[in-house]
């Protein structure tokens, strides 16, 4: 027995013995509300349970859809924050009921008998109500995400500052698209509209910073049209995420993996984008040039591929004022890329924001954060910068919350950044 499936059945034995415990709560919800006591309202809430643990098993062993194991997810994921939001008021009132019972108990002189014995305590109706509404607040935002969030596609406008920036650059616009997973959609008229999006800020050049797909080159087939729109006078350029190598799925041989992993890297040629791996390309502009580094997946956690080499990507380019980044995963910046003090800025994605959370001009959080110190947005240490695009598509929960699908848009600057008043070199 595999080690993930002992956990999945540890997890199941806790989520019965939870549910028993919750049930217990529902029906008690009001008395007045008879049908919560009849047999049928138990079949029910005890089958529905059932399923939701079965489709937790077929999300993750289930070799087919992809779509329908993130509808299983999704409702899992759901119906369970649900759940665990009431869990604190029921734990409230039982703890309530216990201590009364205790007073009570204690305030009773009389020997008992069958006419003077205490009444048993219910638990406050209040507290069950509260957990109740509280219970309902993740069921409308998560819906809501799914049905507003997924494809709400938003442009993020941004001043990049670099000071050794040829002047024939001063004013460029980049833009950046990244983790498109393109396995999750759905709709695609709104996934063109995004596309659609993208292409009217007429940007100059145009970053993709991987997971083109979620676990095998096919995903794109009907898609690849609709992202071959994606071009820019100066080239779109493309890295590979965790998600395109086919690590997730499982191959009748290592050939087959290959090919899979051949046929994603023709669809980037097809699409007229440049996938650059670990090596490098010259932008030129009037005579002037910068560098655009791309390097294969390179994450951190040690579930992650890492392919990346950049040194590799350096080669050749010591002449070259400005280089930018491409790297998918951004905990790659802080355990390698910020050694490599000639890389003036690295772009990614991975993250997602986790596709739910805050993200503000003055206020950003997600409980990614908890996870990648480096999550969303610019980030940047001495002379070198990092920018986390929280993507175009989605994975696993169909939707988002908060965390909307980014298009970030960037205008270079040939001149420090004014923010830093003017202390960079």
């Amino acid at each position: 027995m595999d080690s993930q499936l002992i956990t999945l059945l540890l997890l199941s034995a806790v989520l019965i013995i939870a549910d028993s415990y919750i049930f217990t709560g529902v029906r008690e919800i009001s008395k007045k509300r008879k049908f919560l006591r009849a047999t049928w309202f138990t079949v029910f809430y005890c089958t529905l349970s059932v399923i939701l643990l079965v489709g937790l098993f077929m999300s993750i062993y289930l070799k087919t859809s992809i779509g329908a194991r993130a509808a299983l997810l999704m409702v899992f994921f759901i119906v369970w924050i649900a759940k665990v939001l009431f869990l604190p008021f029921l734990i409230a009132a039982d703890i309530r009921r216990y201590f009364i019972g205790k007073k009570n108990k204690a305030s009773l002189t009389a020997p008992k008998t069958e006419g003077n014995k205490p009444d048993a305590i219910p638990r406050s109706e209040f507290l069950l109500k509260a957990g109740v509404l509280a219970s309902t607040l993740p069921i409308a935002s998560l819906t809501y995400g799914v049905i507003s969030g997924a494809y709400d596609y938003t442009v993020e406008r941004h001043n990049i500052y670099l000071p050794n920036l040829p002047k024939k650059f001063d004013g460029i616009k980049l833009g950046q698209i990244s983790d498109i997973h393109s396995g999750s959609f759905y709709n695609k008229k709104a996934v063109l509209g995004g596309v659609e999006m993208l292409m009217r800020e007429k940007a100059d050049f145009i970053f993709f910073t991987g997971d083109l797909v979620n676990k095998v080159s096919t995903e794109m087939k009907d898609y690849q049209d609709v992202f071959a729109k994606v071009k820019a006078p100066l080239g779109v350029y493309s890295a590979l995420g965790n998600h395109d190598y086919g690590d997730y799925s499982v191959w009748p041989s290592p050939a087959a993996k290959k090919k899979n992993l051949d046929d994603l890297k023709a669809t980037h040629k097809n699409m007229g984008w440049d996938l650059i791996l670990n090596s490098n390309r010259r932008l030129k502009v009037d005579g002037e040039e910068i560098g655009i580094l791309g390097v294969e997946n390179w994450g951190s956690m040690s579930r992650f591929p890492k392919y990346g080499r950049v040194d590799l990507a350096l080669e050749n380019t010591d002449d070259l004022p400005v280089k930018l980044l491409l790297s998918h995963d951004p905990s790659h910046w802080r355990a390698q890329v910020l050694n490599y003090k000639q890389v003036d800025m690295m772009f990614s994605g991975h993250t997602h924001g986790m596709q739910f959370g805050v993200k503000a001009e003055s206020f950003n959080w997600s409980p990614i954060q908890y996870v990648y110190k480096e999550w969303a947005g610019f980030y940047r240490e001495g002379n070198q910068q990092l920018y986390v695009n929280t993507g175009y598509g989605f994975l696993g929960y169909p939707g988002r919350v908060g965390i909307l699908p980014e298009i970030t848009i960037f205008t270079l600057k040939a001149s420090p950044d004014p923010a830093l008043k003017n202390t960079l070199s």
